[in-house]
C-alpha cells in the first residue's frame, strides 16, 4: 500500500499528518523545503523544465517518485535528502520514458495542432504547433504525448497528432527535400484536381515532403505518409524560402500587417488564430527566426530598450518612444515593486511614430499616443521593450530556423 505525501508540483502543503492533530514526518518536512529548493533551482519556469516529484510512503519506507527531463535534478533530488541524514528510495524516472525505445523524434501532421497544458482535452491550452514541425518526444500517457517545441515550450498534444520516429528515421526526414505553404490558407487534394477527395487543409507555414510535380500541381506527403496535391503557385522550394529569409524591420512589419483581422484565440501560433504572443512568434517565424513562446518568456529575450520615460515619467508622448525602432517587441503589465514581481501580459511589436500592432480580440493597430484616433487604452500598463533583431543566435534566447528544421 501506497500513500501519497507531497507533490513538487502543486503549493507545498503536508497532506500527510495534517488531521487530527498529527504530528508530520520527518521526512514529509524535509520535502517541503528540499522540493522548493529543487523547483526554484531546477524548474524555475515549468513551460521549458519537467520536474514533478511526489513523496510516497511504501511498505519499506519512503520514496521519492515523479519524472524529469533533468537528470542533474534527479541527483540533486536525492543527495538533498542525504544531506539531511533521511534515507529515500529514488524512483524519479528519467524523460523521455524509457517505454518509447528509439522513438523518441516526432513531427507534427495535420495544419495546425493544440498542445495543452496537461493531457485532457478540458486542459488550458497552452500552444500551437504547425504541420512539419520537429518535436522531441519526452512520454506517452493515455492517448496524450508530452513533448517538446523547438523553442523548448513543454506540453501535452494528442498522440495521433504527431508522427513519431527514431534518429534515423528523423535524420532522413530533416535532409529529405520540402516546400513550405506560402499563401494563407489551402488544400491539399487526393488527386491533381480542385474535385478530388480533400486529404488535409493546410496554412501559411506549412512544411511538406516534396514528392514532384505534375502540370500546375505540387504532390506532396505529410510525415505521416498520406500522399496530395496542392497547387504550386501556394508553395515554394523549402530550402530556397529559407535561404530568401531576409529579417528587416521593414519586412517584418510587412508579415505583421497580412494578419490584420486574424481572430485572437488564447493558445493560437497560426493564421487561423493568434493571441498576442503567439501572433509576434508567427511574424518572425515566416522571417525565419524562432521566438520564445510566452510574453513573459519573449520579454528575457535580446536587448531591453530603454522606455523609461513612457514608463517611469508618464510621459506618454512619441518623444518617450525614441528609442524604440521597427520590429521591436513592447511589453504591457504590471511594474516591479518591492513586494512583487514585474508581471508581463500582454506584447506587441512597435512599428513607429508611437504606433504598433498586437492580437487584441484581433490583430490590429494602435498607438501608444494618448489623443490619436487609435488609441489603445492599455497603453498606461507598457512596461519594457526589448530587440529582437540583430540578437538572432547570439546565446539570448533567439534562434534562427536552421537550428531546428535543417
Amino acid at each position: 500500500m501506497k500513500k501519497l505525501i507531497l507533490l513538487a508540483t502543486l503549493p507545498v502543503v503536508a497532506l500527510y499528518g495534517c488531521c487530527g492533530g498529527e504530528k508530520v514526518s520527518k521526512e514529509a518536512a524535509a520535502f517541503e523545503t528540499i522540493s522548493k529548493e529543487m523547483k526554484s533551482q531546477y524548474a524555475p519556469d515549468g513551460r521549458s523544465k519537467t520536474l514533478e516529484v511526489k513523496l510516497v510512503e511504501t511498505e519499506n519506507g519512503y520514496a521519492l517518485k515523479g519524472v524529469t527531463n533533468q537528470a542533474e535534478a534527479k541527483e540533486a533530488y536525492v543527495k538533498a535528502f542525504a544531506d539531511k541524514g533521511i534515507k529515500v528510495l529514488d524512483s524519479i524516472s528519467m524523460l523521455p520514458a524509457a517505454e518509447l525505445g528509439e522513438k523518441i523524434y516526432g513531427v507534427s501532421n495535420q495544419s495546425v495542432i493544440n498542445f495543452r497544458t496537461a493531457g485532457k482535452y478540458s486542459a488550458e491550452s497552452a500552444t500551437q504547433v504547425m504541420m512539419g514541425t520537429p518535436l522531441q518526444v519526452l512520454e506517452k500517457k493515455g492517448g496524450w504525448t508530452r513533448a517538446i517545441t523547438p523553442e523548448g515550450y513543454i506540453s501535452w498534444v494528442s498522440s495521433g497528432s504527431i508522427t513519431y520516429m527514431d534518429k534515423a528515421e528523423f535524420d532522413a526526414y530533416q535532409a529529405a527535400k520540402k516546400v513550405i505553404v506560402t499563401t494563407k490558407y489551402t488544400t491539399m487534394y487526393e488527386g491533381p484536381s480542385a474535385s478530388s477527395q480533400m486529404v488535409s487543409d493546410v496554412v501559411w507555414g506549412n512544411i511538406l515532403l516534396d514528392k514532384g510535380t505534375q502540370g500546375a500541381w505540387q504532390k506532396v506527403a505529410i510525415s505521416d505518409g498520406r500522399e496530395g496535391y496542392i497547387l504550386k503557385s501556394c508553395l515554394t522550394d523549402f530550402d530556397k524560402w529559407l535561404d530568401s529569409r531576409n529579417p528587416t524591420a521593414e519586412n517584418i512589419i510587412a508579415t505583421a500587417k497580412q494578419f490584420i483581422g486574424v481572430p485572437y484565440m488564447w493558445g493560437g501560433t497560426s493564421i487561423k488564430a493568434v493571441d498576442c504572443s503567439g501572433f509576434c512568434k508567427s511574424t518572425y517565424f515566416l522571417n525565419g527566426i524562432v521566438l520564445a513562446r510566452d510574453a513573459s518568456q519573449q520579454c528575457l529575450t535580446g536587448d531591453n530598450v530603454d522606455i523609461s520615460k513612457y514608463v517611469d515619467g508618464g510621459e506618454h508622448t512619441r518623444e518617450a518612444l525614441a528609442n524604440l525602432k521597427k520590429g521591436d517587441l513592447i511589453f504591457f503589465g504590471t511594474k516591479a515593486t518591492a513586494e512583487k514581481k514585474e508581471r508581463i501580459t500582454h506584447v506587441g511589436i512597435y512599428i513607429e511614430d508611437g504606433i504598433f500592432i498586437h492580437s487584441a480580440t484581433k490583430v490590429r493597430i494602435n498607438s501608444l499616443v494618448p489623443g490619436d484616433a487609435n488609441y489603445y487604452d492599455g497603453s498606461k500598463r507598457l512596461v519594457r521593450a526589448q530587440r529582437i533583431l540583430g540578437n538572432v543566435d547570439a546565446g539570448k534566447d533567439i534562434w534562427s530556423i536552421q537550428k531546428f528544421y535543417k
